[in-house]
């Protein structure tokens, strides 16, 4: 059976989610909801840099609604406007449409993470509709939920599971979210939103509790640490200037605690050169890796590589993201009504017929 999708945002991440859904042999574009003029009334194909299929984007959300399409790939800019994003989806589910996003992250394992007030709601909206939601990517996502997972399930014993982002996020074009959310450029006396109180265990807390879930651990608390270096000159990077002296280096990690030892954790270290901070951990590859680390019986060290005829390391990342869960759509559609985690739903591949160059 054919689903009728509707890609909802065509930035970082929607244009190359659109690229796939136009791709897919089991779904069918029926719709592309944009947030601006500069995008409206273009062909879907145009904004996913592909040949045009005849699907016109919109501005107008309720054509959307209206055009009750299975499936809604919601790619949305979410960091600067959660409140925004949680109403988007809960009118969505409650309009019986299932809905798969990279964001906000916070839904990739919200139970223990979300307070109710804001929990609550959405589930109530997605049971009312008869909808599953299911929020997936690749950190938080599949480096520290899908691998992890499997590679405990060739063990022993599982003492601690630990998942790191070593990546070189100089070419990432997202001036927002280097700047104003990460504090990259910034002093170093400022704090930037990511690094608020609670706000990385916001972020990454569902992740370490999923891993605690699927090695059937309880966790007492989870924490949450981090280290800034700056530059030691002045440099440029995709998005801008950074001034020397100001936040060039970040090394962050939320810890899923049982009493005081670390059971799983999510690491990042993220540089803007690749010649800063070289006692931190090295990535396997210069522009970055994902690593898993499992202590235990065997214990493990898998360093994931990522690359793409499209671009560098960042635009890989975001393919992949695009990809996780525009390919879990035909099992989310199938799900039960809800908010899934990975823990819900069967193993996801990607169908051989790919069109799209």
């Amino acid at each position: 059976m054919t689903l009728r999708v509707v890609q909802w945002g065509t930035g970082n991440v929607g244009k190359h989610a659109l690229a796939g859904v136009i791709a897919h042999p089991e779904l069918e574009l029926a719709g592309v909801w944009v947030s601006g003029p500069a995008k409206a009334g273009r062909d879907a194909g145009e904004l996913a840099g592909v040949d045009p299929v005849g699907v016109v984007a919109t501005e107008d959300a309720d054509a959307i609604l209206a055009a009750r399409p299975d499936c809604v790939v919601y790619c949305s800019m979410t960091d600067n406007r959660l409140m925004e994003a949680i109403e988007d989806l809960k009118r969505l589910l409650s309009a019986g449409i299932n809905v798969v996003a990279c964001a906000p992250v916070f839904f990739q394992y919200p139970f223990g993470v979300l307070p109710e007030d804001l929990l609550g709601p959405v589930r109530a909206a997605a049971e009312a509709g008869g909808a599953s939601l299911w929020v997936n990517g690749i950190d938080p996502g599949f480096a520290n939920d899908l691998l992890p997972l499997a590679l405990t399930g060739t063990c022993l014993r599982v003492d601690q599971v630990r998942c790191l982002e070593i990546v070189d996020y100089a070419s990432y074009d997202n001036r927002a979210v280097m700047f104003d959310i990460m504090g990259f450029g910034g002093p170093l006396d400022e704090v930037p939103m990511l690094l608020q109180p609670g706000v990385l265990s916001l972020a990454w807390g569902g992740a370490v509790r999923q891993l605690a879930a699927g090695i059937g651990v309880t966790l007492d608390q989870v924490t949450e640490v981090y280290e800034r270096v700056p530059a030691p000159e002045s440099f440029d990077i995709a998005t801008g200037r950074i001034a020397e002296g100001t936040a060039a280096a970040l090394r962050f990690e939320v810890r899923g605690m049982v009493g005081d030892r670390v059971v799983t954790a999510v690491e990042h270290i993220t540089r803007l050169r690749p010649d800063l901070c070289p006692e931190w951990p090295q990535p396997a590859h210069p522009e970055g890796s994902y690593r898993v680390e499992i202590t235990g019986d065997p214990g493990y060290a898998l360093d994931l590589v990522t690359s793409s005829p499209r671009g560098d390391h960042n635009v890989a990342t975001l393919v992949a993201t695009g990809m996780r869960i525009v390919n879990a759509i035909p099992a989310v559609v199938a799900a039960r009504p809800g908010i899934l985690t990975a823990l819900d739903i069967p193993l996801i591949t990607a169908p051989a017929q790919r069109g799209v160059g």
